[in-house]
């Protein structure tokens, strides 16, 4: 008995024919057959049947198929495992962030990244924070930059980057700008510019009203802070933004957030359970340690679920 044979054999079971395994598998569909025929003989009985016009497994093949994946699996996880002893790494690894954060060197990063493993193959994708949570708790990506309240995402490993509050912005001519903080009730009475749902900073704010039993007026929504700093300044409401970005907005004024006190933070999360790849691996401790290099002193170093 080969892998080859196995391969073959899974590869008919889940395409459900021998043509489109052959055509997955780059082979001539005669060459499926005739591994396929061999396997059988070896075994002492048919695998699939094959009176109908799709292939089925028969009792034997149902009992073979998941002794066949195991097998594959373990050849796999094998070579992977000895291209991690050697450095050798190699497959492809999906890191997503959100859009607006800017105090990460990520190209710089993923550049180092690639130096030293040039035969991983890298994505990088932008969501929202709650989207990009979801899709490393799915597997779709490997880990992920978000933006999250005070609640850690359920499911997920995470690594604080950094803290920061949320302050209000106002026009220079705005009502509020003869003030020097704005409590939440306060600032509820406004018409409100906030980053849009999904975003973590918006869940601590639409979190925080609810629980004081508010019910914020958000006149306008932007993905990125400065944008809403933009809108801000025209006089179209009072934007809430991360404090770093207030800190860039320009001729604007700032009303830091109190009673209560909005604090969010971004982290690097990854799936906390499950098996990973080498090269995901890798990743993530790469971006651990850009992390660690922007990290202020004395914040949390990092969290795992319960």
């Amino acid at each position: 008995m080969e892998l080859r044979q196995l391969e073959y054999f899974v590869a008919v079971t889940e395409e459900a024919g021998f043509t489109r395994a052959a055509a997955r598998l780059h082979v001539a569909q005669p060459g499926v057959s005739a591994q396929i025929r061999q396997l059988e003989r070896e075994l002492g009985q048919p695998l699939f049947d094959r009176s109908g016009r799709t292939v089925r497994l028969t009792a034997a093949g149902e009992l073979v198929l998941p002794h066949a994946r195991a097998a594959l699996a373990a050849v796999h996880g094998a070579r992977r495992s000895v291209d991690e002893l050697t450095g050798l790494l190699r497959g492809h690894v999906t890191i997503g962030t959100f859009e607006w954060v800017t105090v990460l060197d990520l190209p710089g990063m993923l550049t180092d990244f690639h130096r030293d493993h040039p035969n991983v193959e890298i994505t990088v994708t932008q969501h929202d924070s709650a989207t990009l949570a979801g899709e490393i708790r799915a597997g779709r990506i490997d880990l992920a930059f978000l933006s999250i309240g005070d609640e850690p995402p359920e499911g997920l490993a995470t690594e604080t980057v950094f803290e920061q509050d949320l302050v209000a912005v106002t026009a220079p001519d705005h009502p509020l700008a003869a003030r020097t903080t704005i409590t939440l009730r306060g600032l509820a009475e406004h018409a409100l510019i906030s980053l849009p749902e999904g975003t973590g900073l918006r869940a601590l704010l639409d979190r925080a009203c609810a629980a004081a039993g508010l019910r914020p007026r958000v006149a306008f929504e932007a993905g990125e802070p400065t944008v809403l700093a933009e809108l801000a300044a025209r006089g179209l409401g009072v934007a809430v933004v991360p404090a770093s970005a207030a800190a860039v907005a320009g001729d604007l004024h700032v009303l830091p957030i109190v009673r209560p006190r909005l604090r969010g933070r971004i982290v690097l999360a990854w799936r906390a359970e499950g098996p990973r790849s080498p090269a995901a691996r890798a990743l993530t401790a790469r971006a651990r340690e850009l992390a660690a290099s922007v990290r202020t002193p004395g914040e949390a170093s990092g969290h795992s679920p319960d």
